[in-house]
């Protein structure tokens, strides 16, 4: 009786085993595929600047835009992911020193990356959050790339990306967002330039680097890195909404809500929000209360 319960027992068990197996290399091949899929996309040439205005400006929407949680604050890049399940994911070296993008790299190669999520053979880009930036403004992303392309050089080599078992699993499911290109209108014309103004309009412009982990809605979801805190609804009719403008400046600039709770940049990137100036934080305050 026990050698046919065990036989029975090993039996289930190996099939249990070979679904497993079955499962992970179907998401295996299925994210492989995806990652080497090339686009073929029409990229909209614009003129980038290089005066020290457009500059200027180039750099405070780098900083008000994240970019450097993942870039650093001097663009050489670093491993923002180092997981043994989730897998090893480095950030770009975006500066034109050893590891970065070489002397070559053209303007058309930027406008491929930041609006299409892709790299210059036309694969995908992976993790890169151009789902965020495709709208952005020919003006906007113009001098943001002037920004780019004006830093020093730093020599910093990173490895290849390296997807663990659970990142294989997540992104083959769609739960984590490993192919931004996926996500984006690769047709969709941006605006040529947006008036700056504490007006609910730009508030919405400005608002699309809140989508990545608040939802195109903003009405919050599961935080798109595994581990991380559920993203919040920050519509009217959730905190935000009882918020004074005063209160809801004080929250995006030292991380202290109105009901003494401190957020960790880590879940809410205040930091980043900090360095929004006075206009755009009315901005955005006057939209998130119309909806």
């Amino acid at each position: 009786m026990l050698r046919k319960i065990l036989k029975w027992t090993g039996g289930i068990i190996g099939v249990l085993v070979a679904i497993i197996l079955i499962f992970y290399f179907t998401m295996y091949i299925l994210v492989n595929n995806k990652k080497s899929k090339p686009y073929n996309v029409e990229v909209r040439m614009i003129d980038i600047p290089s005066d020290s205005a457009s500059v200027a400006d180039g750099a405070h929407i780098y900083a008000t835009k994240g970019c450097a949680d993942c870039h650093g604050d001097n663009l050489a890049g670093k491993i923002f992911i180092d997981d043994a399940a989730l897998g090893m994911l480095p950030a770009a070296n975006l500066t034109f020193g050893k590891g970065g993008r070489p002397a070559s790299y053209s303007d058309r190669e930027w406008l491929l990356a930041m609006r299409h999520g892709l790299k210059s053979d036309g694969k995908p880009l992976l993790i890169m959050p151009s789902y965020e930036f495709y709208k952005m403004s020919d003006h906007d992303l113009a001098n943001l790339i002037a920004y780019l392309k004006s830093v020093p050089a730093v020599d910093h080599e990173l490895p290849e990306p390296k997807l663990g078992p659970l990142g294989v699993v997540l992104s083959g499911l769609d739960k984590l967002p490993l192919i931004p290109a996926e996500k984006i209108d690769h047709r969709y014309k941006p605006t040529q330039a947006v008036q700056r103004a504490p007006t609910a309009e730009y508030g919405q412009y400005l608002s699309m680097s809140c989508t990545g982990c608040h939802t195109p809605a903003l009405k919050g979801g599961p935080n798109p890195v595994p581990g991380g805190v559920y993203a919040r609804d920050i519509t009217s009719t959730a905190n935000v909404g009882k918020w004074s403008l005063n209160e809801f400046v004080t929250v995006l600039r030292t991380g202290k809500t109105p009901d003494g709770r401190e957020l960790q940049n880590e879940d809410m990137p205040w930091k980043m929000t900090a360095n929004y100036t006075d206009e755009e934080l009315q901005a955005l305050y006057l939209y998130l209360q119309t909806l």
